[in-house]
This record gives structure tokens, sequence and C-alpha cells, in this order.
């Protein structure tokens, strides 16, 4: 009878498999000609929050802002293709479909200007995905000599303890985590005086976003976590938007679509600082496999929209990869973008992580730009107690939520000010290279020398 029923449900699931669409394509559009907002009246395309942001640091507002235009997508849409997401900063839509004779028409609309590949199904074997979330267990160990509990030494590293005793830790600013999914982080009892704003899903928005990968949870412990002497993050007194964009059941150019869809959303409801821990070179479609050459910041899509995130008044922090000791070696984008803080790992006496991607980019800009604690990283597990991990993923994060931290003290900066103030009090300030970049920030430094 179990082998019964195990037949029956992968039948079932292949039907289901067959049902749904198999191909998704980016379509670049070549203006917006056809808009029906206005520059001159931005609150009718952008938040109150997103307006002020932009004000309150003397960004301005352009083409780029204004949405992708209806009837385009309209025509796109007409042709027998479903919409999946759109991206108004780099001007495209992403469909999905089974037939590419659709896509070939939607090429000869005059306002196309390019199509692309970015999604191929995967065997149903292999995405045929289980939604059981993991035990609890719920009883993390207490540390009495330490209010951050083990996370003691990844935050004084950076001597981002000062800021919160100053009473800098995160009250008021808003931070977006942009992840794989955030494992029972709604189950996890330490957990549970997160802020969190809201959550989002863009890969499968029927999807349990707490059901996915436990990546973004471990992330986002490493920021919000503030149960004193369990663990407390370095962000404690923030609040979160929880975004997931990367779909572990393949790896396609389609991620870095959703990616964008949603730091446009991150933007428009009013968020400070995002946190990525998603990088990208290598695709389960080999051509479209990232070239060395490739990193100048904007080749891939996420780059191109990652170095625009200051022109609007966010900060990115972004994980630099984990290819250090593979033949790769090199940085993942977004982390080649512009206008970023790119962070590679280190371990608790200050080493490099070996496998911490390095720099520089093609156009020889230094990466990463600082380093944080990802060897060892202490984090929580999905089952509700404390644990440890690898990874610039959570070196990322550790240093998000101190550069949240240093924005709240600084509010009148910009965030281009705050990326370049970050880099300027990192240990190796005067001798960057493309291995620690700037080197281990110094925030209460920062803030010495701005308040």
């Amino acid at each position: 009878m179990r082998k019964f029923l195990l037949l029956f449900a992968c039948l079932v699931f292949t039907l289901g498999m067959q049902a749904q669409d198999t191909l998704k394509y980016r379509i670049s559009l070549t203006d917006k000609a056809e808009t029906e907002y206005s520059l001159k009246k931005p609150q009718k395309f952008l938040s109150k929050k997103a307006i002020e942001r932009r004000k309150r640091q003397g960004l301005r507002i352009d083409s780029t802002d204004l949405p992708v235009c209806q009837t385009y997508i309209d025509a796109i849409r007409n042709v027998g293709v479903k919409i999946v997401v759109t991206g108004k900063w780099d001007n495209f839509v992403t469909v999905s479909c089974n037939d590419t004779t659709l896509i070939d028409r939607i090429a000869q609309l005059p306002f196309v200007a390019k199509t692309e590949r970015v999604w191929i199904a995967p065997r149903a074997i292999d995405g045929w995905r289980f939604g059981k979330r993991d035990s609890l267990i719920n009883n993390p160990k207490i540390y009495k000599d330490s209010i951050y509990g083990p996370a003691i030494t990844q935050i004084q590293m950076s001597k981002a303890d000062k800021l919160h005793e100053a009473g800098f830790r995160g009250q008021g600013m808003t931070i977006a985590v942009i992840d794989a999914g955030f494992h029972n982080a709604d189950k996890i009892t330490a957990m549970q005086n997160i802020q969190v704003l809201g959550t989002k899903d863009f890969v499968d928005s029927n999807a349990d976003i707490y059901a996915e990968s436990s990546h973004g949870m471990s992330v986002l412990s490493c920021i919000g976590m503030n149960q004193p002497n369990v663990m407390v993050g370095t962000a404690p007194e923030a609040s979160f938007w929880l975004l997931r964009t990367e779909d572990e059941y393949s790896e396609h150019l389609v991620e870095q679509d959703y990616w964008a869809a949603a730091v446009e959303f991150a933007d428009s409801v009013g968020v400070d600082v995002v946190n990525t821990s998603l990088g990208y070179y290598s695709f389960d479609d080999k051509e479209k496999d990232y070239r060395l050459r490739d990193l100048d910041g904007q080749f891939a899509l996420m780059s191109r929209q990652a170095a625009r995130m200051a022109d609007k008044g966010m900060v990115l922090v972004c994980s630099a990869g984990n290819s250090g000791s593979n033949a790769w070696k090199k940085i993942t984008p977004p982390g080649d973008a512009e206008n970023v803080l790119t962070v590679g790992a280190i371990d608790k006496q200050g080493q490099l992580a070996p496998f911490s991607s390095i720099g520089t980019t093609a156009d020889g800009r230094i990466k990463p730009d600082v380093v944080a604690v990802g060897l060892a990283s202490d984090v929580m597990r999905t089952n509700g107690n404390q644990g440890r991990a690898n990874g610039t993923s959570f070196a990322s994060p550790i240093m998000c939520g101190m550069v949240t931290c240093l924005w709240q003290a600084l509010p009148k900066l910009t965030a281009k000010e705050i990326i370049e103030l970050v880099r300027s009090v990192g240990d190796r300030a005067d001798y960057p290279d493309n291995i620690y970049g700037y080197g281990v920030p110094d925030m209460w430094k920062a803030y010495e020398m701005n308040k």
C-alpha cells in the first residue's frame, strides 16, 4: 500500500509539473513612452516613505522610478503568456509559457529591445518539493555572563556593542532580508520578539515562506535576535521585511528577476537597509555561466539593480561569496556592484576564512569592501537552539545590522556617505586589497568622527 501511495504521489506531482509552464523569459523594453504617470506627481507611483527617503537625502526621482508601461504589459500578456514579475528600474517584464513561438512574437513588438530565456523547468523528480517543517526543541543555552550570548565576539570586533550601549540598536530603522526562506522563524521561541513587518515570496506566492530554506532564518538571527543571555543580534531593535527570491530547487537567471522585483518592493515599503546573502555565477543552464570579465558591476541584472539602490536612498549589504577555495575564487554578483558594501568572511581571530571570495572587480575596483565573522558565526538553528555556521552569508548580516545602527546614529548622512564612511574606518583603509578589502570597520570610531 505504501508503495502504491508513493507512486500515486509521484504521478500527481508529475502531472502537476506538466500542467505548469516550463519556460520563463525576461523581456527587456525600449522605453516608457506610453506611461500614464508623471514625474511631477511621484505620489501616484511611489510610497510616502520612498519619497521622504529621497527628499531627506537630496535624491532625484527619475524615469527609472516610473512603473513599467501597463499598455506594454497588457500587449505582452495578450500574446498568450503569463506575467511573472516586472522590474521598473531596468525596465523589463518576466513571463512564463510553454511555447517559444510566443516569445518570437513578443520579440517583434515595437517596444521590445530583446528577450532572454531565464528559466527551464527542472525534471519532475528534481523538483519534487517537501514542505515539512523541522522539529522544534526550543531549549537554547543561557549565557549568564553575556547579554549577547555566544554572539558577543562577532559584534565586539567592530565595536558595534558600543553603539548599542549608546542607545543605537536599530530603533526606527527598517531592514529587508532577501533570501531563500525563513524556516521555523515564526515558531522559534527565542525569535518571537523580532519585529517582522511582513513577508513576501517572489518565487511562489502559494508557498509558506516559513517552511522553505533555513538559510534566511539563520541570516535573520545574526541581525534581529533580541533575547538577552540567549543571543542578541547586531540590530536587535530594527524592524524587518522578509523577502524570498532564491529557489533552492534549481539555479537559473530568473532568480535575479525575482530579486530585482524584491528590491523595488523594499524601496516601496520604506526600507532603509537591505541584506542579501545570495550570489550567482554558475547556473543549471551552463550557457548562462558568468565569466570573470563579467564582474564589472553592470553585466548581471542583480548588479545593475544593486548599483541603483544607493541612488534610491538605500544601503545594500551583500555577501562576497564562498568561492575562495575553488576555481572561480572571485566575488559573485551582486557583490561586484558599485555603491554597495560587499562583505568577506574572517574568523574570530581576524584571519580570512579560506572560502571567502576575493576581488577585484573586472574594472579594478576594490572588493570585498569590508569583512566580518563568517567562520563559525553564531546563529540560530531550525530547532530553536543556537548553533554555528560558515559562509559570507553570515558575515553579511552581521555587518548589515552594525551598519544599520551606525546610520541610526548618524541620520543626516546619505546612503552613499554611510557606505564610504564604513570603508574609511576599516583597519586596512590605508592599504586596501582584494582579500580583506578595507578590513574590519570600527563602527564606534565612525560614530565618534561624525556625531
